[in-house]
Order: structure tokens, then C-alpha cells, then sequence
């Protein structure tokens, strides 16, 4: 999948197949609208291109209080690998995007930048400033500009709509497997693990501390959870994800400590797999009392894993 940064770099674009989107969470509605774009693609023999943004144009827009990001750009790249997708154009959503109007955006991005032959969105896609573009008016611009568009409808989980938005309320109820079950997969953060301030080894639990880069998570406290990237099987441990109260923490950090391992890993990207919730991240009295707890956690932990099939 070629990954194209910015529309300056959309030079002498081949005529695509193309679908425009935050795609955040790469959930299972997102898949079945992949899925359906590149089957339409490969008919049409078109290239099958995806439009998202950087920031996300919530994010833009609210620049504080932002729902947080079920994945980063490079989580997001990692899950479209396997869609299908030809090409994975990210644009930056900047002033000059947010004020082009509807027509403006079909205009000069889908047609003279895209080529655009066939465009597939969501039921409830909206674009150009002050969000007055809708399905409609892609109707109209269609038969216009001739590209053929379609709309892609919801995908339920029991009678419930599939959304990020949805997905991020689950995770924050700690609803683990309602979360798994729209997303297609365990709800995972990536991250590049980093030097720590090393408290955990002074009292026998090390923990990889794995660099977030992101504002807010949809999780927080301490979780089982399964370690991917260093070695050809998951490693189970604990993690919290959190301020850590208990010594004073002012930034989100997450920190997993594995069971039964003495490697160094620094450096090194990996994924948090996140299974199961354990407790709500708290202050502790002491860092005696934290020790004895993060004691009681790793056991719990151990035992979740030991009762899995």
C-alpha cells in the first residue's frame, strides 16, 4: 500500500476508486466499506485510494477537550495494510482545508488533484466548510464531473451502530469485549518503549514504559494485557495506563511490566493488547502500599491468563 503525505504531492494522479474519512479505529464498519471499495475497484479497474486527515478535523476544530484517538497515524497505517487498499493519501487538515467550500473540495481535490471515477462514503459523510456537504450533493457533482458514487450503510453489533464514537464509550465503561467485538479485534496501543524514571525495578516489578504520543486514551487503570512485537508469541503482563497519582505523575503514561522476563527492550515498537480490565487507577498512601499492590495486581493478572483456553 503506497502512503502519499499532503496534497502537493498528488501529481499526474491516476483516475481511482476513492473513499474520504477518519477511518478512526479501523472498525468492522470501516472493513466492510474497504472491503466493498475495492471489490467496486478491481470491476472498474481502478486503483482503490482512501482520503484521511491529519489532524483529525475534530481535532482541529476543538483543540481542547478532543475525543481521544482510538489510533494514532501509524496504528492507523498498520490496520489498512491488510484492507486491500491501493493507496492511503493523508492530507493535513489546515485553515485552507477548513475553508474550502463543498464545491470548492470536489472541485479542486476530487476532480483535478483525484481524478475521481468512483467515490464510496458513509451513510453519514459530511464535507467542506461548515460541514454543508453531504451524499446529495456528491449525486449531483457526479453526474456532473462523471464519477459514480455510493453510499455505505451502517454495520450493526446487536442492533447497535458501529462508531468510533461507540467504541471509545465502551472502552471507557470497560466494556473490553463490547469494544473487541465492533473494532474486529482487541483494542490495542502502540508505542515505542522508552527510558522510564525506573521506580518499578527498585521493587522487583520493571516496567516498559511505552511512549503514548497522543493527548487522551479511551482507557485508564491497570489491565491484563498481551505484549506484541518481541518475540513470535504475545507476552502476558499487567499494565497501568495513567498519571500515576502515587507519585505524583502530571502526564499520561503507560507502563507494562511482563511476567517471568528480563530483557531490554528500549527502543523497541511494540503493541499493548488490551484484555482485561483489573481495577481503576488510584492513589496510593504509600509506595509500600503501591508495591503490595501492584503485587495483588500481577497475581490477578497470571490467574486471568491461566483461565483462558
Amino acid at each position: 500500500m503506497l502512503l502519499t503525505r499532503g496534497l502537493h504531492n498528488l501529481v499526474n494522479h491516476a483516475p481511482c476508486a476513492l473513499t474520504i474519512g477518519n477511518f478512526d479505529g479501523v472498525h468492522r464498519g470501516h472493513q466492510a466499506l474497504l472491503q466493498r471499495l475495492c471489490t467496486n475497484a478491481s470491476e472498474l479497474s481502478l486503483p482503490a485510494c482512501l482520503m484521511s486527515f491529519e489532524p483529525l478535523p475534530q481535532e482541529y476544530f476543538a483543540k481542547q477537550d478532543v475525543p481521544p484517538r482510538l489510533t494514532r497515524l501509524r496504528e492507523k497505517w498498520q490496520a489498512l495494510r491488510s484492507s486491500g487498499i491501493d493507496e492511503f493519501i493523508c492530507v493535513r487538515f489546515n485553515h485552507a482545508l477548513a475553508e474550502l467550500s463543498a464545491d470548492e473540495f470536489i472541485r479542486q481535490i476530487l476532480v483535478a488533484k483525484l481524478h475521481t471515477r468512483y467515490l464510496l462514503v458513509g451513510d453519514d459523510f459530511r464535507f467542506g466548510k461548515d460541514r454543508r456537504g453531504d451524499f446529495n450533493l456528491l449525486l449531483q457533482a457526479g453526474k456532473k464531473f462523471s464519477f459514480r458514487v455510493e453510499d455505505s450503510a451502517s454495520v450493526c453489533h446487536n442492533a447497535m451502530r458501529i462508531s468510533s464514537t461507540a467504541i471509545r464509550a465502551a472502552l471507557k465503561n470497560d466494556q473490553l469485549e463490547l469494544a473487541r467485538n465492533m473494532l474486529g479485534r482487541p483494542y490495542q496501543i502502540c508505542g515505542r518503549v522508552a527510558h522510564g524514571d525506573k521506580r518499578g525495578r527498585t521493587i522487583g516489578f520493571p516496567t516498559a514504559n511505552i511512549k503514548l504520543r497522543r493527548m487522551a486514551t479511551p482507557l485508564s487503570g491497570v489491565y491484563a494485557v498481551s505484549l506484541h512485537g518481541i518475540s513470535a508469541k504475545p507476552l502476558p503482563g499487567v499494565a497501568n495506563i495513567g498519571k500515576r497519582p502515587t507519585v505524583d505523575g502530571v502526564n499520561l503514561q503507560l507502563e507494562v511490566h511482563l511476567f517471568n522476563f528480563d530483557q531490554s527492550i528500549y527502543g523497541r515498537e511494540v503493541c499493548v493488547e488490551f484484555q482485561h480490565k483489573l481495577r481503576d487507577e488510584k492513589k496510593f498512601e504509600s509506595f509500600d502500599a503501591l508495591k503490595q499492590q501492584i503485587r495483588i495486581d500481577s497475581e490477578q493478572a497470571q490467574r486471568f491468563f491461566a483461565a483462558q483456553p
